[in-house]
């Protein structure tokens, strides 16, 4: 254990997956049927792997907190899923699709693994489309495609703006019907609290039932984490209230090193902050920048009457207006990556050009859209002199019928109309690029225990490409991990089940009530919230979009003395034994008090910009990430050592082979 090892085949890039195939060793049905294998997680990877290992035969157990594995985050996706389909025949390739990620995750990914999820995202849609997933499809009944960010082709399958909600219904209905055959136990309303190791192995998992407030122990020969991702770290952020790290991190205590904690993704069209009583952020797809243009005002004094109230969008003339993005990268224009996005509209606004109360956003406007659509329709229909209110009603229809719900939900949270006057946007905490290091099986440093989805650092470098969250979840979870688990479990058809009343399970059960008792021991003076706003204010401060080493540093001190403060001083109320979601937030933001504390310890290591990280002192004179690939192109996998301050780097270097690494351009 601890050891790194990434097990990528030899031989070419493109045979690499057939071949790892065919010379893994497998577990035939009939041994199959004596193996337990958890699965914490029931998003899209969770479970896509929950009911493809039960489809194989194996006997799995899910957890998951909410009160069905529907609920979980993924249903919250929005814009749609990458394959390499060529529908549109554009020039996209399994090829292509493996260049924009390695290139938007600026370089900062693992090649082998990249090309697998390229070459496997093709039966995704095959998959789903047998499940009954919704896709969109053009006038003669084929697939519909759109582009998302960092591409220059259409790739993006999509469900209106539903598309994970569609494809997590087709994955909750693969499940049920193993529910119902018996191969799968699920366990909803639990919370996995540790990672339970016997002889260096994982062989199960102490959880909670966040409705008794009982401590169980559940034992399996393997066990899945596909728990996503840490975001809510910074407090506001995109993700849903409940998303967390504790499984993640359980597993890293125990011994599973941690990947590249300081590649955060900060997505660029987001419903800016409104004020201190938020708690959380609302995305606004990715799809919206196929035909919203984002753009500031030109000059500073109409920023400013916009921001008085003295001025209206509407009323600015186009030769008013600065398409910024379209200026500064031509070839991409609004459809840059998000990291590039982002970068761009945080650097209008602290120069003065922001446009709402806070000075903090930026407009996306559909008006140029609604017009070029209602036009074509007006030609497809055969009107003629036409005006352009007609024109303009005709557009917004269809517009409605792309975007519709998204639209719908600007309007209920901003109350202004954004057919008729553009939405305000800004970045905000979306994704987290790293998690757990894993080889190419996708078992992490510590045997028997995998990672999967958002949970692991696999694909996606210092920067995920738009629609690529769903294409890795279910890829990791349909056609990856059900492949390489039964490697590491041929091993186990002699064991026996595996029990849970060794000294292993007595010792993890007693360090979670003794946790849990701490917890519930503070002195009462603070809420939970109160600690995760200021830790939350500190990482959005100091580690967010862009970040310089004396802030760092004063991060790492202050997040240790607000972690001391936490431990001593957090009010709990209620009992430990029975339902206390006050109890459930105590132990998640104890943990982002310690991730928060290593990810600023990884930023300050990785002195180069990158991606989503971006340091101020390394970047070009056009204010574009300076990335130094001589000394830091490497995958930065840190060792549980005690303290987050202690913590071990071990460095995996990065190799390309298959493709030239460059600076990266959108120009």
């Amino acid at each position: 254990m601890g050891v790194l090892d990434s097990r990528e085949p030899q031989g070419p890039l493109a045979d690499k997956w057939t071949k790892h195939k065919n010379e893994i060793d497998l577990v035939n049905p009939a041994n199959k049927r004596n193996i337990d294998i958890i699965v914490v997680g029931t998003g899209l990877a969770g479970g896509s792997a929950a009911a493809t290992l039960a489809e194989l035969g194996y006997n799995v157990k899910t957890f998951c907190y909410q009160d069905s594995p529907r609920r979980a985050h993924s249903i919250a996706a929005q814009g749609g899923v990458n394959a390499a389909k060529n529908y549109q025949g554009d020039g996209d390739s399994v090829y292509r699709l493996f260049y924009d990620t390695i290139k938007g995750g600026d370089y900062r990914s693992r090649e082998s693994n990249v090309y697998r999820l390229a070459e496997v995202s093709t039966n995704i849609i095959d998959q789903c489309v047998a499940q009954g997933v919704p896709f969109a499809r053009e006038y003669g009944g084929l697939l519909d495609n759109r582009s998302f960010g960092g591409v220059l082709v259409s790739r993006t399958f999509y469900a209106k703006g539903q598309t994970g909600q569609q494809l997590l219904l087709g994955a909750y209905a693969a499940m049920n019907r193993q529910i119902q055959r018996g191969k799968i136990k699920s366990y909803t309303r639990h919370e996995m609290l540790d990672l339970v190791l016997v002889d260096g192995k994982a062989r199960g998992i102490i959880a909670r039932d966040l409705v008794s407030g009982e401590i169980e122990r559940h034992s399996a020969h393997a066990v899945v984490l596909a728990t996503g991702g840490y975001g809510n770290l910074f407090f506001l952020s995109t993700y849903c209230m409940g998303a967390n790290v504790m499984a993640a991190w359980k597993a890293h205590k125990k011994g599973a090193f941690f990947a590249n904690p300081c590649f955060t993704q900060i997505h660029p069209t987001c419903i800016p902050v409104s004020g201190d009583h938020q708690s959380k952020l609302t995305l606004m797809s990715e799809s919206l920048r196929n035909d919203g243009r984002i753009w500031v005002p030109k000059r500073l004094e109409d920023a400013q009457a916009i921001r008085e109230g003295k001025l209206k969008p509407t009323q600015l003339g186009e030769e008013e207006r600065d398409y910024y993005l379209e200026r500064r990268y031509p070839a991409f224009g609004n459809l840059v990556p998000r990291d590039v996005a982002s970068r761009a509209a945080k650097e209008r606004c602290d120069a003065g050009f922001g446009v709402n109360k806070t000075g903090e956003a930026v407009y996306l406007d559909f008006s140029a859209a609604i017009m070029r659509y209602g036009k074509e329709k007006a030609l497809t229909s055969g009107m003629k002199d036409v005006d352009d209110d007609t024109i303009r009603d005709l557009g917004e229809k269809i517009v409605e019928e792309k975007y519709g719900n998204l639209f719908q939900m600007y309007e209920k949270i901003v109350d202004q109309n954004p057919y008729k006057t553009p939405m305000m946007i800004y970045p905000a905490v979306h994704y987290t690029m790293g998690g757990l290091w894993v080889d190419y099986n996708l078992q992490t440093t510590i045997p028997g225990c995998y990672a999967a989805g958002e949970a692991n650092f696999s694909d996606h470098g210092a920067n995920r490409l738009g629609a690529s969250a769903l294409m890795q979840g279910l890829a990791d979870g349909y056609f990856v991990l059900p492949y390489t688990i039964g490697d590491y479990l041929s091993d186990d058809i002699r064991t026996g089940a595996i029990p849970i009343d060794s000294l292993e399970f007595d010792a993890a059960e007693k360090n979670v009530k003794d946790r849990l008792e701490k917890l519930m021991s503070g002195t009462g003076i603070h809420s939970v919230d109160y600690y995760h706003k200021k830790l939350g204010k500190i990482m959005w401060n100091k580690c967010g979009m862009s970040r310089n080493a004396k802030e760092l540093k004063e991060a790492i001190k202050e997040i240790a003395e607000l972690r001391k403060d936490f431990w001593e001083n957090v009010k709990i109320p209620g009992s430990p034994n029975g339902k206390n979601q006050e109890l459930e937030k105590a132990g998640r933001v104890a943990d982002f008090l310690e991730l928060g504390e290593l990810f600023a310890k990884d930023a300050l290591e990785r002195n180069e910009s990158c991606g989503g990280h971006f340091r101020e002192e390394y970047q070009t004179p056009e204010g574009e990430a300076l990335r130094d690939d001589e000394n830091f192109k490497f995958v930065s996998a840190w060792e549980y050592m005690g303290e987050p301050s202690d913590a071990k780097l071990h460095k995996e270097d990065l190799v390309y082979e298959n493709i030239k690494v460059k600076t990266r351009s959108y120009k």
